[in-house]
């Protein structure tokens, strides 16, 4: 054979392998950004807490954000993890972080930012991401200053860590209030000095009845007394509040001795008894569950009538709490644990009855499965 039939053979073959892998390669959504959008609702305290931290196809980041705006609410809670964003001291990437929040509020809709999860770099090692100490407290504040910067005008409010109260998500250490205040207060003076009118929520502290001196965690009400001992109320605007329903209704009475979604009035009591009563209370996660055999689950019919009158409740009586987030729009993908019974949408964006219920409640539309129309 020629060496020129053996050239134009080759050639041939390159060509032939190039439109094989041409066709075969997975075809990309084109995403565009779309018109400016508006959400309608009659009930302007609805909100979500998203979890697209880990949603890695732009067209997923904007299907959910649109699905949250027809269900009719105004306010996403999104999580920021500092690692992410800062692989190393000083190196700053925020393409999905910019990504998310366009699209958020192309939407319409308000964003929270929690911002926690600390990069290798910052912590010493065989330490878990929740392991910030006390000389790496700077670190975070400059993160903090770079973010708020990055994206001044866009948010409207972002957390300072988050369940500190508890040992795991305080690195596996025992809980402490007043070294907490102490990153709150770098974290409040940097965020300020790079957006002057984002504002500071104190974190969303874990509900819990933990015996004091317990290893795993300490009571939140006890924990919020001591940050507000501590000097916490120069250091935020606001407080974040974590209220889940767990079997009792929305219309459980408050009681120290019990979790429920009402013991968000504690808290805010606690905020009056130390002068800060004038500051929202911004529930940002909270809800229920209707696994069919988790013992802290309700049936799906209660948790939609619960999670109805929370928003309920939250707009008609309680003219301190400004939005109430409930945990989860949506997962990227299925936990395979009771986690998913707390979703309003699966991963495959297929709304659940919760979904569609609060969506005709936020329109006043008649209900599907509830006995009452709005």
């Amino acid at each position: 054979m020629s060496p020129r039939r053996v050239c134009n053979l080759v050639l041939r073959a390159f060509i032939l392998f190039a439109l094989v892998y041409v066709t075969s390669a997975p075809v990309q959504r084109l995403v565009t950004v779309g018109e400016q959008q508006q959400v309608e609702t009659n009930n302007p305290v609805v909100g979500v807490h998203t979890r697209l931290t880990d949603e890695v196809e732009e067209w997923k980041i904007q299907q959910t954000l649109v699905m949250v705006r027809e269900m009719g609410a105004s306010w996403i809670v999104e999580y920021f993890p500092w690692a992410y964003y800062e692989p190393e001291k000083g190196v700053y990437d925020f393409g999905h972080a910019d990504m998310v929040i366009e699209h958020a509020l192309a939407q319409g809709l308000k964003v929270i930012a929690r911002v926690d999860y600390v990069p290798d770099w910052a912590r010493p090692e065989d330490t878990t991401a929740r392991y910030l100490d006390e000389d790496h407290y700077q670190d975070y504040a400059d993160f903090i200053y770079a973010f708020c910067e990055h994206f001044e005008g866009q948010l409207d409010s972002i957390i300072i860590w988050n369940e500190p109260n508890l040992a795991f998500e305080w690195g596996y250490r025992m809980p402490d209030p007043e070294s907490y205040v102490e990153l709150l207060k770098v974290a409040y003076e940097a965020a300020k000095a790079a957006d002057p009118d984002i504002r500071v929520l104190g974190a969303g502290l874990a509900p819990t009845l933990a015996p004091e001196g317990s290893e795993w965690g300490m009571d939140d009400l006890l924990y919020l007394e001591r940050m507000y001992q501590a000097g916490a109320a120069d250091y935020m605007d606001g407080l974040a509040v974590h209220a889940y329903g767990m079997t009792a209704s929305a219309d459980d009475p408050a009681d120290p001795q019990a979790i429920n979604f009402r013991r968000t009035e504690l808290v805010h009591e606690i905020m009056v008894t130390y002068g800060d009563g004038d500051k929202p209370c911004i529930i940002t996660e909270g809800g229920w569950n209707d696994h069919p055999r988790w013992t802290k689950s309700v049936s799906p019919y209660l948790r939609i009538q619960h999670t109805i009158d929370a928003y309920d409740l939250a707009m008609n009586e309680w003219d301190w709490c400004e939005a109430v987030c409930l945990w989860v729009f949506r997962f990227p993908w299925p936990q395979n644990t009771y986690q998913d019974y707390f979703a309003f949408v699966s991963t495959d964006f297929i709304p659940k009855p919760i979904y569609t219920e609060i969506q005709h409640y936020a329109h006043d539309e008649p209900y599907d499965y509830l006995e009452n129309t709005p």
